[in-house]
Order: structure tokens, then sequence, then C-alpha cells
């Protein structure tokens, strides 16, 4: 059933009256001047914002844990605050999904959502179709119901839109990449790469290729595609492997220099195998890559049957913890079987050199 106004959303609610204030009016006239509503009356006003979340229907650990996440929560105006929870109830909101709010934005609750608010209220239902799924959406994302609705909400819907990327497929973006609204920046050079990845519009990756040019920064596009040509591809190559594993976009610069660095000297492989196998690029060093290739060697100095090489390699690098050892350790006698977990174990645990002295540097955003 579409939503044609917030109106209907409050008529079963139990709403604490209070003046609109002279200095913060409250639009919504329904919420103070509804006969049906106006019926109801509370024996005792609120006192505070705890008496205003017992009401809403806040239970004394989730009221905790909101004021230990916002203590300013504890002298809010209560106008503000009461019209805000009303609203949230009125979506189909409850105390466990306030929690997980404000634990998001602290400072959501000092704000007014009232905003547009039928407007988007409209919007939103039919932009993610049920109101199940807008209600997930504004638990992962409650600044939906914040942000600048005709200047920044419907010009970045509108604008994926006429990229092709609509539906399903927006919404689950939306539900992936919760800031993807207010980092969305698309200019000429970005749509120019996305154009040379070769991608379709009717690929499954097509929309995690826009949605990740888009709010990426310009500079590290740059310099994360570099990083990549430096062992050898030519952009052209690069952004083709893009369009067939975008979420390379989100893989550190180090990150790939390690791994690259693994496929190069101690695989003796070529740079191009990435390009047929970019899991290369995304499996863990010390924990996938290094020690498997380590028992590989073991198993061919102890002359153990299946012997691995060529493309199963590749197979045996990119399986599930549980199906490698099944298929490549347990499959032997017992003290065979013993001594190789043993020499695998030990493999894993061989911490990163000078791990304990890298550096994180914040650069804002990771993409």
């Amino acid at each position: 059933m579409l939503i044609t106004s917030s109106h209907n959303y409050l008529l079963s609610l139990r709403l604490v009256k209070f003046p609109p204030s002279p200095k913060s009016p409250i639009r919504f006239s329904y919420l103070y001047s509804t006969a049906s509503l106006a019926e109801e009356e509370v024996e005792h006003d609120p006192k505070n914002s705890i008496d205003v979340f017992k009401e809403w229907g806040c239970t004394d650990d989730h009221i905790s844990q909101i004021l230990r996440r916002r203590p300013s929560l504890r002298n809010a105006d209560l106008p503000i605050l009461q019209s805000t929870l009303n609203l949230l109830s009125g979506l189909g909101l409850t105390s466990f999904d306030l929690v997980k709010i404000v634990n998001c934005r602290p400072r959501y609750l000092n704000c007014r959502i009232n905003n547009c608010f039928d407007e988007r209220l409209q919007f939103l239902h039919n932009l993610f179709g049920s109101r199940d799924m807008l209600v997930k959406a504004v638990v992962r994302n409650p600044s939906l119901l914040t942000y600048d609705f005709h200047c920044k909400l419907k010009p970045v819907i509108g604008f994926y839109g006429e990229l092709g990327i609509r539906g399903n497929d927006l919404v689950s973006m939306l539900l992936t990449r919760p800031t993807l609204i207010p980092r969305t920046s698309l200019n000429e050079e970005k749509l120019n790469y996305i154009h040379r990845t070769g991608i379709s519009k009717d690929s499954r990756m097509y929309k995690y290729v826009v949605t990740l040019f888009a709010i990426s920064h310009l500079e590290t596009i740059h310099e994360k595609m570099a990083n990549l040509e430096r062992f050898g591809h030519s952009q052209d190559q690069v952004l083709g492997l893009i369009g067939r594993s975008p979420l390379l976009l989100t893989l550190s610069i180090d990150k790939v220099q390690r791994n690259m660095t693994l496929v190069l000297g101690l695989l003796k492989l070529s740079a191009d195998v990435i390009l047929k196998y970019p899991f290369l690029l995304f499996s863990n060093l010390e924990t996938v890559l290094r020690p498997r290739f380590a028992l590989i060697g073991k198993m061919r100095v102890m002359g153990l049957v299946p012997q691995i090489s060529g493309t199963s390699m590749f197979t045996l690098l990119r399986m599930k913890e549980s199906r490698f050892l099944k298929a490549y350790v347990k499959c032997h006698g017992n003290d065979i079987a013993n001594e190789l977990m043993e020499f695998y174990t030990n493999a894993k645990g061989v911490k990163r050199l000078a791990g304990a002295l890298k550096k994180n540097y914040c650069k804002g955003f990771p993409f």
C-alpha cells in the first residue's frame, strides 16, 4: 500500500501533546491538533528525556545505551525529541532500531527530521518498494531522513537512474554503501574511465563499477591505477581488470604491492597472471597464500600425491579452508596428515615482518 501522508502513520500513536515553541515551530499541526488524537490525554507530562523515551516504548536497557552514546540527550529539547520519536515510530522503527541509529549517528535525535517529511517519505517508499526495505535502509543510514531532499537526495537518485542504475540494483547499492548519496561525484574523467572498462549496462558488475568510481576520490583512483601499471600493465588492461573485478578499487596500495611481490617473487609467475586470476590480489597473504604455497613445497619434498602444478595450484589457493584441508591434508594417513597439519599451522603463525611498526595513515574516506 502506497504511503499518501505521514498523517496515516501517526493516527495509531499515543502522542504527548505540547504547545509549539515560537523559536522552533512544529510544522506538523496534526501532531497536536488532530481531532481523533486530541481525545487521548496524557495523565502526566514528561519531566525529562527519560520519561519521553519510556513513553515512546524504550526499555531501561535501551535508554541506558542511548544516553551512554549521547549523554547530552538528558537535557534534550523535549518537543523536538517527542516529534522526532513520533515520526520514527510512524515509520515502524522500534526501540532496538533506535539504539542502532543513535550508535550510528549520535546527534540524530537532536535534529529535526520533519523537513519535507511527507514528500520524502513517499519518494523513499517508491524507491525501496516496501516499508520493510525502507526501515532497513533508514536503520543502515538514518541520514536518509535528513539529507537535503531537493538539492541532494533526489538529484543523486535521478543521476544514477540516468546511468542505468535503478530499481533493485540501486536499492542494493544504497544498502551496502550507506554513504553513497553524500559521496557521489562523477565528472567527465570518471565517466571516461567507466566507459573504458568495457563494462556493459546489462552486466551484474556494472552497478559496482559505477558506484565505486562515483564515491572514490579522483586522486585515489589515479594512485591505485598507477600502482598496478607499475607492474607492467597498461592503463587499458588495468581498467579492463577493474571492469571484471571492481572491488579492486577498495584494496589499499600496500596490500596490492605485497601480494604482487609474492606472485612475482615467491610464485615466480608473470604479472599478467592477475588479469586472469584477480583473486590473488584479494586473498590474505599471511593466512592463505603464503602458508598454502609453503605446504605445496612440503608435499613435493615428501613426494606425496596428488602433485600440484599448473591451474590446480590456482584452484587450491582460492578454496575455502575446510575444503582445502579435506582435499590436500586429511586425505593422507594419520601420521602424514598430522605432520602436514602441524607444518601448515606453523606456516600460518608466521607474523608479518615488522608488522608492529606499521603505521596506519588515515586519509579520510578509504576509497
